[in-house]
């Protein structure tokens, strides 16, 4: 296979400088506008005008646009693999249910906690309870799914399962909402927004490390990604160990969407979307170009999406979820009637 660094090296050093450019566009954008220039003097510790902006620059905003770029990557590469492993197109990294799973750990949280005792309500409206019920709810999800794929021989039926883990769970969020005061429900619509703010350094840092742990698992299945494109067949004739690909490719994905629901909540459009506009970009299927450019082209859109939800010049957030459809559904929909080809 060629490389990508040796086919489309243009493209991508045009993929990071453009990263970069929207990076640093993204930490000058907000209710306070600070120049450029006082930027890079924050960052390599220079005489900035104002140490309020030194404080906003390094506590709020370069958390929030290192949250954006994870989370635009990280979910991207997870659309990407879901639809290589199912074949579909709009397969993304919340059809195994691992996204809905974790929103039933949030919700029983903060919907149910009045049942579970005040001790566990307090942990209702912090970020590290909220975090950890819904690691607990992505991971229960997760092992329900190796299980059954373990069972299955049918890549397509694991597909068919996380759908009705996702159907179940949606179910007793409902029933939960239905019992529910007007602040619980209020509580838990917030965190259904989504939001790339408001992450400690430690958060972030949990966030990272198990963001490179998924991409670990990515990197050896790179080839028999390649292979599953032509069919599970195609793959074994190839000498490809097609049920460690499944696993080691649900193992990624469910960590990497688990990690970023449980710290970002839900955020929709960016797996779907993002795989389906690289390779418009790219005109490839080759995952050895694709993954670099997918996590790239993620964080490039992640952050677009959320200097518009920042509204800049004002004091007025919107839901991250909201943008990042309204900016990219009808990019999608355009892109796909001007081209009328998806490369597989």
């Amino acid at each position: 296979m060629v490389s990508p660094t040796k086919s489309y090296k243009n493209t991508f050093i045009i993929l990071i400088i453009t990263l970069f450019l929207i990076f640093i566009i993204n930490i000058s954008l907000g209710s306070v506008y600070i120049p450029l220039k006082q930027i890079f003097l924050a960052f390599i510790d220079g005489n900035i005008e104002k140490e309020s902006w030194k404080s906003i620059i390094l506590n709020y905003r370069l958390p929030k646009a290192i949250t954006a770029i994870i989370v635009g990557s990280g979910l991207s590469i997870s659309g990407l693999l879901m639809q290589t492993l199912f074949r579909n197109p709009l397969a993304g990294p919340f059809v195994l249910g691992i996204s809905s799973g974790a929103s039933l750990g949030v919700a029983i949280l903060i919907l149910g906690g009045s049942f579970l005792g005040a001790n566990i309500l307090s942990y209702a409206f912090t970020s590290w309870g909220q975090a950890l019920a819904a690691s607990i709810g992505a991971f229960l999800v997760l092992s329900a799914v190796m299980i059954a794929a373990a069972k299955v021989r049918n890549t397509m039926s694991i597909l068919i399962i996380g759908l009705m883990f996702g159907s179940l769970t949606s179910a007793v969020i409902s029933v939960l909402a239905y019992f529910s005061s007007a602040n619980q429900l209020q509580q838990y619509m917030f965190w259904s927004f989504g939001s790339l703010g408001n992450l400690s350094w430690k958060e972030i840092t949990a966030l990272l490390i198990v963001f490179i742990i998924g991409i670990s698992f990515v990197v050896f299945i790179i080839k028999p990604l390649n292979s599953l494109l032509l069919g599970e067949n195609y793959a074994k004739s190839m000498g490809v160990n097609v049920k460690q690909t499944r696993n080691f490719t649900l193992i990624a994905t469910s960590l990497l969407t688990g990690v970023i629901t449980a710290f970002s909540g839900p955020i929709a459009f960016i797996g779907l979307a993002v795989p389906h506009l690289t390779k418009l970009l790219f005109s490839t299927s080759n995952h050895k170009t694709l993954l670099p450019a997918v996590a790239i082209s993620g964080a490039i859109i992640m952050l677009i999406c959320d200097s518009i939800a920042q509204m800049p010049n004002s004091e007025y957030t919107l839901p991250i979820n909201a943008i990042t459809s309204l900016f990219g559904a009808p990019i999608i929909i355009w892109l796909l009637v001007r081209k009328r080809k998806i490369y597989y």
